[in-house]
């Protein structure tokens, strides 16, 4: 019994210290595209540079893939993708939201703003 005492006491010292985290989600905001799509090259040439700089690029990197092809494996879409661009939020993998289209760069970061905020787990920060 006194061996354990430590032992206790040890990992109550980490847990109040913070030092052990719950796990996160990961996110993860993949892109579907096509070539001679005229709303990806708005979205390349408006958001494309930027997005990776910024708090949403950082919580949802972004994961380009091509229409045409099948989606890469571990990834798990609530319907079929039928338009170019389609944004779509993953979150462990399983899609927790979309934009179908491009709707410009204000209502776009408002949406995605939004959908990330949905998927974060209560009490969740960043």
């Amino acid at each position: 019994m006194l061996r354990i005492v430590p032992l206790l006491l040890s990992a109550l010292l980490v847990l109040t210290l913070g030092l052990v985290q719950p796990a996160r989600a990961e996110m993860t905001l993949v892109m579907v595209e096509e070539p001679g799509c005229a709303w990806c090259a708005k979205w390349n040439k408006e958001i494309g540079p930027i997005y990776p700089k910024t708090d949403e690029g950082a919580l949802a990197p972004l994961h380009r893939i091509d229409i045409r092809e099948r989606p890469p494996e571990g990834m798990s879409f609530a319907r079929g993708l039928h338009f170019t661009p389609t944004f779509v939020l993953l979150v462990d993998g399983v899609e927790s939201g979309r934009i179908e289209g491009y709707p410009g760069e204000d209502f776009f970061w408002g949406l995605l703003g939004r959908m990330i905020e949905t998927a974060k787990p209560q009490g969740a920060t960043g």
